[in-house]
């Protein structure tokens, strides 16, 4: 069996709706993992909150965080890293242009740096994992470098109308996802990114072909990234926009989707 690149989505596809990893998905991995395959996580999280999956199934390869913004290798510093921000003057716009939408919250992230707009414990809850260090208040006088990723918490029948006017008024600048429920937040990256960038990337530098990349994943997010590989399987919990662009669709995140396509197509037992 020729070297595949498996790539994982984290929530929604590799962890259960209790954000675990099952046995049995954690050790068919390690079999792929023992028969050659190369296993990496692509994530809309930062790596504060991916590392102690990444840790869980003992990888060493690079990862892809915040959709793309971030490419690097955890266990590798002279791999080179590459972090794409959003530049200062298209947030401070953004943030004028979204004013009147009555968002709930804006969150930046510098990395692993956390600003919120308007302290709220539910918020510090959510970005607390990996303890960053979190500024509150205004973003346009607090923020005092480019972001990684902006993030638009909204109302979720506000969703929608913002990310329309996002796409007509900031198309050129901006990259913007929905998150899952049950958090309405709109995510913003700079132009061009996705997952789909960071794992070329990767996979060029492994010499894996993109037919032998096996993608999974569930979100809008994560459109590009199923897109691109070779096989892109699409969890059956996914939105349906995903599964018609998908190669298969498997079980659910809660049913070992993962682990029963991956003994299928790989030949684990």
């Amino acid at each position: 069996m020729e070297r595949h690149l498996i790539v994982l989505d984290l929530d929604g596809t590799l962890l259960t709706d209790q954000q675990t990893i099952s046995e049995k998905t954690k050790n068919t991995l390690f079999k792929a993992r023992e028969a050659g395959h190369q296993i990496m996580i692509a994530t809309g999280r930062p790596f504060r909150a991916s590392q102690l999956y990444y840790n869980e199934l003992m990888l060493t390869t690079p990862i892809v965080n915040f959709n793309g913004a971030l490419v690097h290798h955890p266990k590798n510093k002279s791999w080179q890293t590459v972090h794409t921000p959003i530049d200062m003057s298209v947030v401070h716009d953004v943030v004028d242009s979204v004013d009147k939408y009555q968002y709930e919250n804006l969150i930046a992230e510098v990395m692993d740096d956390v600003f919120l707009h308007v302290e709220n414990q539910t918020m510090m809850d959510m970005f607390n994992m990996g303890e960053p260090r979190v500024t509150i208040g205004n973003i346009k006088s607090t923020l005092n470098e480019d972001p990684t990723s902006l993030l638009i918490h909204a109302e979720e029948e506000k969703v929608a109308i913002i990310r329309k006017h996002l796409e007509d008024v900031h198309a050129e600048m901006i990259e913007h996802r929905r998150w899952g429920a049950p958090f309405h937040i709109v995510e913003i990256v700079k132009k061009g990114l996705n997952k789909a960038v960071g794992i070329s990337l990767i996979a060029k530098e492994m010499n894996i072909p993109r037919e032998r990349i096996i993608a999974f994943g569930d979100e809008d997010n994560d459109l590009e990234m199923i897109d691109y590989a070779g096989i892109g399987v699409a969890m059956s919990n996914g939105i349906d926009q995903l599964k018609s662009i998908a190669n298969a669709v498997t079980l659910s995140n809660n049913e070992d989707g993962i682990a029963e396509l991956l003994i299928d197509r790989l030949k684990l037992s």
